[in-house]
């Protein structure tokens, strides 16, 4: 018989879904009775403030969404004149320069000067001092080139020891993602490098926000959430004083937090107001965001991450934005941990842009669990069997900790 019930986290939860049991005691919340069918946001937002996972009744409401509707097709042209993809006048075509093994050490020497300058920006701005641009932009630059050659390596080393939810951390996976997707959409070198400063400086302003507010796991006051929003305006100003910036920087990162329908802050911008930079700027940082470790929430895997993104198309974000990200970075984005059909257990190193279901893995534990010595790489596109009748495929993908391996022994 089927399981008729599951246990899912209250980040994948979707209206039509019946809530029959959850992680604390019913007489705990504001609920009346035990077990609803989820009809109502505030319902939704009243769960994620009160429990981390719940559990679904499958015969009395729905499932979770089918990860492979995120196999999104080509926009259309009337999509895509409503999108800010329309806004997009010149592109450049980017060719695959470097595998993802000839590449590592490049991007790993970008990575780690990145993070060097990383950590001295912002023991710079606590000691009240400016910024050092040309060092900011030429590591920026030392990221790119690395992009431009092979995205892959630095996408998978971008998703290693990520393991806070501190702003260096952050911003070093948020410029990363966002050169990446900049050359998905062949936008020319200069667009990259721009795109990269952006995600590198917009939340610079949180060093002027009070760590012990950033780091809240209890549900915000009123004037905590003014001052984590205040970030904004700090930021402007910081890169407003810092010379040698590109002169646009400025107003681009204040984009980050509008959305789509306007509900976003901090002018309630909507739609193509808020421009291609912005509106890659906003979902980069939320995708980013939802897959990091946070203070008030679980890491989600970068499938239900993307599932939570599609679900917001045309509200919290563009829609042919959002289509064209999942393209990009695919439902098993590089530095994914996964568990195969096997039981083995693997880390995707390499996408295939032609069958986005079949990455490139590297299986590092074996169905028990155990290490495996030496790794397997497994190019599920050319359909390698996992017995004589069987071949490799990916089942699930896994939310970061709940499997004891540390991805970045395999490639730091």
């Amino acid at each position: 018989m089927p399981i008729q019930k599951k246990q899912v986290s209250v980040d994948e939860l979707e209206l039509g879904m019946f809530i029959a049991d959850l992680d604390r005691p019913w007489t705990d919340t504001p609920f009346l009775f035990q077990g609803f069918v989820l009809n109502d946001e505030k319902d939704l937002e009243t769960l994620k403030k009160y429990c981390k996972k719940v559990i679904i009744d499958l015969e009395k409401g729905s499932n979770l969404s089918d990860r492979s509707q995120l196999i999104t097709g080509p926009i259309t042209t009337a999509e895509r004149a409503k999108s800010v993809l329309a806004t997009i006048k010149k592109t450049v075509i980017y060719e695959e320069k470097a595998t993802v093994d000839a590449e590592l050490p490049a991007a790993r020497a970008a990575r780690t000067k990145t993070q060097t300058v990383l950590k001295e920006m912002f023991d710079t701005l606590h000691a009240g001092q400016a910024l050092d641009a040309p060092r900011v932009k030429e590591a920026v630059t030392s990221m790119t080139d690395s992009v431009v050659r092979n995205p892959d390596a630095m996408l998978l080393l971008a998703k290693l020891k990520q393991q806070s939810a501190h702003v260096l951390d952050r911003a070093l996976g948020v410029s990363i993602y966002m050169i990446t997707f900049g050359r998905f959409l062949q936008l020319p070198r200069e667009q990259l490098d721009l795109l990269g400063m952006v995600g590198l400086l917009q939340d610079v302003g949180k060093t002027r926000v009070p760590e012990e507010v950033l780091n809240k796991k209890e549900t915000l006051s009123n004037v905590d959430l003014a001052l984590c929003r205040s970030h904004v305006e700090h930021s402007v100003a910081i890169l407003r004083e810092t010379p040698g910036l590109p002169p646009e920087l400025p107003a681009l990162a204040a984009l980050h937090h509008e959305r789509y329908d306007g509900s976003g802050y901090h002018k309630g911008m909507k739609g193509e107001d808020i421009g291609l930079f912005g509106s890659i700027a906003g979902m980069v940082d939320c995708f980013d965001a939802l897959t990091h470790a946070r203070p008030y929430g679980e890491v989600l895997a970068p499938s239900n991450a993307l599932n939570m993104l599609y679900g917001w198309r045309g509200s919290q974000f563009d829609g042919p934005l959002v289509e064209q990200f999942i393209q990009c970075i695919g439902i098993f984005p590089v530095g994914a941990i996964v568990e195969l059909n096997s039981g083995e257990i693997g880390i995707v190193i390499a996408q295939n842009l032609v069958r986005r279901l079949q990455p490139r893995v590297m299986v590092v534990l074996d169905a028990k669990g155990n290490p495996k010595r030496p790794q397997l790489i497994l190019d599920l596109s050319k359909e390698p069997k996992m017995s004589a009748d069987t071949p490799y495929r990916i089942k699930r993908t896994m939310e970061k900790g709940s499997v004891a391996i540390d991805p970045a022994e395999f490639f730091l």
